[in-house]
C-alpha cells in the first residue's frame, strides 16, 4: 500500500538503492487518510527506511568541467615556490576572507559557556557598527599571518596596499635585503589575474617603490581551497571566533590576534580606515608602460613584474 502511494513520487534509479521522494511525509499521510488508514508520521518514516529511503543532504563531489591547464598550473606553482624558497626568497599566500557584519549578531559555531550570548534576531545592516573586510597575507616559510581589516570595500587597491605595507614592515625583519618576492593568489576577487588595477599597483607601489621583483602565480578558477592561506590561516581564524559575536572592530582584531596553532602559527591584525573606490579604470597607455613579463607556462596566470629604472610620475 505504502509503496503504491510513493511510487509516482519516487525519483532516482528504479533498479538500484539510490532513490528519493519529491513529496513530504505529510502528503503520504494525507493520501493514507483518504484510503482509511490512520498512520503517524514516525511510522511512515520507519516504513520508508525499511525500503531504503533516507533523509539525505546534497553531497559536493562533482567538480564540473576543469580547465585543461589546471594540473599543469598546480605543478608550476609548486616549482616556482620551491625555486624561490631554495634561493631564500619569501613566498606569501594572499586572499580576502569572507566579509563579516560587525555588531551584536549571531556568529556561526558553538563555545563552552554557562549561558548563551544574547544577540539580535535579524542581521540588519542598519544595526551594524560596520562591515569588516579582512585581507590576509600568509608567510609560508615562517608560518606567520597578517590580516588587514578594512572598513570599506575589497578592491585591488586595498589588496596591494596591504601587501606593500607588509613588505615595508615585516619583510625586512625576516628577509632583509632580498630582491625577489613570490605571491600565490586566487584568480578572482581583489587579486584577480585579469585586474589591471592589481597589476598596475603592484608595479608602482611594490616593484618600483620598494625595488622588488615580484612573481605572481594565480590558482585556477574554482581551486581557491588549495591556496595555503585558506586552510593554514583563515580556517584557524574561523575556529577562534566560532560562536563569538563580533560586536566591535576591536573584537575582530582581538580574535584574529588570538589565533594560534600547535604548529606555531602566529597572527597579527591591523585596522585599515582608508576608504577605497570601486570601478577604477586603467587605460591601455598605463598597461603598456608596465615592466611585466608573462611566463611561457600558463601566461594568463603567471607573470613577473620588475622595477622600472625610470617609473615616471605617480
Amino acid at each position: 500500500m505504502l509503496l503504491d502511494i510513493v511510487s509516482p513520487h519516487t525519483a532516482g534509479d528504479p533498479m538500484g538503492k539510490h532513490k528519493w521522494l519529491n513529496c513530504r511525509l505529510a502528503d503520504i499521510q494525507g493520501r493514507l487518510d483518504e484510503l482509511g488508514h490512520g498512520v503517524s508520521l514516525p511510522v511512515i518514516g520507519r516504513l520508508l527506511k525499511k525500503h531504503d529511503y533516507r533523509l539525505r543532504a546534497n553531497v559536493k563531489q562533482r567538480a564540473g568541467e576543469q580547465h585543461p591547464d589546471r594540473d599543469q598550473q598546480f605543478q608550476y606553482i609548486y616549482e616556482q615556490r620551491s625555486e624561490h624558497q631554495m634561493a631564500g626568497y619569501p613566498v606569501i599566500s594572499t586572499d580576502a576572507k569572507k566579509k563579516e557584519l560587525v555588531g551584536n549578531f549571531k556568529n556561526p559555531g558553538q563555545i563552552w559557556c554557562q549561558e548563551p550570548e544574547i544577540v539580535h534576531i535579524h542581521d540588519f545592516p542598519q544595526d551594524a557598527v560596520g562591515r569588516a573586510v579582512p585581507y590576509g597575507i600568509y608567510d609560508l616559510q615562517y608560518n606567520q599571518g597578517t590580516v588587514y581589516v578594512g572598513q570599506s570595500v575589497d578592491t585591488p587597491a586595498f589588496a596591494v596596499d596591504s601587501i606593500a605595507h607588509w613588505c615595508q614592515t615585516e619583510l625586512p625583519e625576516r628577509f632583509p635585503h632580498i630582491p625577489c618576492l613570490m605571491i600565490e593568489a586566487d584568480s578572482g576577487g581583489s587579486n584577480s589575474c585579469r585586474s589591471r588595477v592589481w597589476k598596475r599597483d603592484l608595479q608602482e607601489k611594490v616593484a618600483d617603490r620598494l625595488g622588488l621583483t615580484i612573481t605572481v602565480c594565480h590558482y585556477p578558477t574554482g581551486a581557491s581551497k588549495w591556496n595555503p592561506i585558506e586552510h593554514r590561516l583563515f580556517s584557524e581564524i574561523s575556529k577562534t571566533w566560532a560562536g563569538c559575536p563580533l560586536r566591535s572592530f576591536d573584537d575582530v582584531l582581538h580574535y584574529i590576534r588570538d589565533t594560534k596553532t600547535q604548529t606555531g602559527l602566529t597572527v597579527q591584525a591591523r585596522l585599515v580606515t582608508e576608504t577605497y573606490e570601486t570601478g577604477v579604470k586603467v587605460p591601455d597607455q598605463e598597461m603598456d608602460a608596465l615592466n611585466i613579463e608573462y611566463h611561457d607556462v600558463c601566461p594568463q596566470w603567471n607573470y613577473t613584474i620588475r622595477p622600472r629604472l625610470n617609473p615616471g610620475p605617480r
